[in-house]
């Protein structure tokens, strides 16, 4: 039997497709809640600012970008 959780995209996998929005700002929530705001800011900023720009969006987002390009924009922002 084969089990699929909503949301974790299995048709998605392997494909550099997915968005990673969701898993970065659960992430944000976690360093949040161990008390590493000044982390958690960072990380949101730089999601917010990739969103902004708009150049590197996953397809669900409106782009053309791959999950990679989105990760790798989020980062730099993180320089």
């Amino acid at each position: 039997m084969k089990i699929k959780v909503h949301g974790t995209a299995p048709d998605l996998a392997g494909k550099d497709m997915a968005n990673p929005t969701a898993l970065l700002l659960s992430s944000i929530m976690m360093l949040r809640h161990l008390q590493l705001n000044d982390h958690a800011d960072r990380i949101q900023n730089a999601c917010y600012e990739v969103l902004r720009e708009g150049k590197h969006l996953t397809g669900d987002l409106g782009g053309t970008g791959k999950c990679s390009e989105y990760t790798n924009a989020i980062i730099s922002k993180l320089k």
